[in-house]
């Protein structure tokens, strides 16, 4: 461009020189070529402008396109790198899995002994299993055999323990009534204790001891005063519970009884005798029930004192009251159950 610049204004000069020398109206002629000239050149600096400009703008784009250009070999050199590495690691695997094939082929077929025995274990280990596991049903089916034996127990069990609640709150009951007869007899015969007679409680029933001293005399069954008062007032309590039954027992020593004349054989039947005596003056003058009475001799076979001694024998010589509640309830308790 600048070449053509100095060439362009060489012609201009000749120009000039050759207008001294021609004609004016080749100086008019040559002054036109000239502005025509001019204005080429004045076009060809903005069109030098114009590329100047362009060629910085492409200059900038090519050096952009340099840096993105480097950047992108570097992406390419990095991710060839990481190619080459994975590849690596591939034909790695690749040896590896090839090696892990060859081994296995080599166990297969080297192992098969090995292998064998190692199903004969797994069988026997799966028939162990097996066996277990047809054991345990037989324990599950034994166990809910035995859970259904051991609900009914408890059911029967809950039943006995409410019928054990029952019969302990008929016994408390009945030992709250034998414990009042005790106290009733025992204030009703308040002058007569620890004076021929006691009165104690045993095995649920009320014991009433008179010694022979205090309702007979020796070898008799006729009862004196004394004791008839005593007899008199118990039969005002029983006759106030009607729900007691009575029975008399007659007991004697071991000394034979001497019958003499009378109708008496030995000590069984003066036992017996005493026994009803006193079960007669009970019922005399009284309103009680002669069902609830029972007389029974005992002659000398349940003594109290073993002792073959005086004071011994005297102890034997008593006749017992023997009162026991009325057990109807209780007894229609254990035959319902």
């Amino acid at each position: 461009m600048n070449r053509k610049i100095t060439q362009l204004t060489g012609v201009i000069l000749i120009v000039i020189s050759a207008l001294s020398c021609v004609s004016g109206k080749k100086y008019g002629s040559l002054s036109d070529t000239s502005k025509q000239y001019m204005n080429e050149r004045d076009a060809f600096k903005e069109d030098n402008i114009g590329l100047q400009m362009k060629n910085t703008e492409l200059e900038f784009k090519l050096a952009s396109l340099e840096k993105e250009t480097d950047g992108i070999r570097k992406e390419y050199s990095k991710v060839e790198s990481e190619r080459d590495k994975a590849l690596g690691d591939y034909n790695n695997m690749t040896s590896r899995y090839n090696e892990l094939q060859n081994a296995q082929e080599d166990l297969i077929k080297g192992n098969v002994r090995e292998t064998q025995k190692l199903l004969e274990e797994l069988r026997a280990a799966q028939n162990n299993l097996q066996n277990k596991e047809d054991l345990l049903k037989q324990l599950s089916v034994s166990l809910d055999m035995k859970k259904a034996t051991l609900d009914e127990l408890t059911f029967e069990l809950e039943k006995r323990n409410a019928r054990l609640a029952e019969l302990e709150k008929i016994l408390d009951a009945q030992k709250k009534i034998v414990q009042d007869l005790k106290t009733k007899v025992s204030e009703a015969l308040l002058g007569f204790e620890n004076n021929g007679l006691t009165v104690t409680m045993k095995n649920g029933k009320v014991y009433i001891s008179l010694d022979e001293k205090l309702l007979f005399k020796s070898g008799s069954y006729d009862i004196d005063a004394n004791g008839r008062n005593a007899l008199k007032k118990l039969a005002g309590v029983l006759e106030r519970n009607p729900g007691i039954q009575i029975t008399i027992e007659g007991h004697t020593d071991n000394v034979p009884y001497n019958p003499g004349a009378g109708q008496l054989r030995d000590n069984w039947d003066l036992s017996v005798k005493r026994a009803t005596t006193v079960v007669r003056v009970l019922l005399e003058g009284s309103k009680i029930d002669a069902k609830r009475l029972t007389a029974s001799g005992r002659s000398e076979y349940l003594p109290i004192d073993n002792r073959n001694t005086p004071d011994a024998r005297q102890k034997n010589r008593r006749t017992d009251i023997v009162l026991t509640p009325d057990l109807t309830e209780l007894y229609e308790l254990i035959d319902k159950y």
